[in-house]
């Protein structure tokens, strides 16, 4: 967990006056929609959960969650970046690419691209951003090496790229990826995916942490754990049996072929020796990307 930001001199040059309503807009996919942490009927999230935060007594917060799952950083820019700059947001957060890294026309180019396009834009306009690199999803779901190996390398590529566009925009950046996921079963929900309600908790917690040492005036942190008791199995298992299967089946189209293609590539180049050299070559593709921005 660390702090990437201007410096108290931008906080203060860019933190509400006391009585004024603090706008706060969520960018990215299923993670800030809040797939895990469910209440009711819909998603609630990380995001929603530090939005209760991050007002001190006078303050009101208006909070904008315009994350979907499936969501890809192209899509930011062309569909939730033009809405998220008309709230005119002081404050947005930016978390996504783990789509990406499950597609089959993984461009890190492309990717790198898209974020420092939607970062750049919304600093542009004043908001204080909020990043965060990934978990690598083939160790969250157990896959087996040739599936593993190549969803990692893409997902090292991608947080090389976030680590570098939170410099370049100043942005306040939770190391995501490095919290125990895989440790504490219980901050994942039953698709191994997506963070439990007590995830979504810990995720608000260490963002409101950040932004508190930032040097922003916010309220009290968010709980440590949901009010809500989590889900029984039977409820996971009706989970799913619906919405969890409908999820998967959604993105099987071009993903289920694509995985399957990145294991064959795998195993044949494990076979030859050379799965370090695409380590390699990953690896100096995001580091092309990033320089040609300039």
């Amino acid at each position: 967990m660390s702090v990437l930001d201007a410096g108290p001199d931008r906080a203060a040059e860019e933190r509400p006056a006391a009585g004024e309503l603090l706008r706060f807009v969520a960018l990215g996919d299923s993670l800030t929609e809040g797939v895990g942490d469910q209440v009711g009927e819909q998603w609630r999230g990380w995001a929603a959960v530090l939005a209760r935060s991050l007002a001190p007594e006078g303050r009101a917060v208006e909070f904008t969650n315009l994350a979907y799952s499936g969501a890809l950083t192209a899509d930011l820019t062309a569909h939730q970046l033009t809405d998220a700059l008309d709230r005119r947001p002081q404050l947005a957060a930016v978390v996504v690419g783990g789509n990406d890294t499950l597609r089959a026309g993984f461009d890190i180019r492309r990717t790198t691209l898209e974020l420092d396009a939607t970062l750049g834009e919304l600093a542009r306009h004043g908001a204080v951003l909020l990043t965060a690199c990934l978990p690598d999803p083939g160790a969250l779901l157990r896959l087996p090496a040739p599936l593993a190996r190549p969803l990692a390398r893409r997902m090292r590529a991608v947080n090389t790229v976030v680590h570098a566009l939170t410099v370049r925009h100043r942005a306040v950046h939770l190391h995501l990826a490095e919290l125990p996921w895989c440790a504490r079963r219980g901050l994942l929900s039953v698709d191994r995916l997506h963070p439990s309600a007590a995830g979504h908790h810990l995720i608000a917690r260490r963002f409101h942490e950040l932004l508190t040492t930032a040097g922003h005036p916010l309220g009290p942190p968010p709980a440590a754990e949901p009010a809500e008791p989590p889900p029984g199995l039977a409820a996971d298992l009706w989970w799913m049996a619906t919405r969890g299967t409908r999820w998967v089946a959604a993105r099987s189209t071009d993903l289920l072929p694509g995985l399957l293609a990145l294991a064959a590539a795998e195993g044949a180049a494990r076979l030859r020796g050379s799965s370090g050299r695409h380590d390699e070559q990953m690896a100096r593709a995001a580091a092309q990307a990033l320089a040609a921005l300039g």
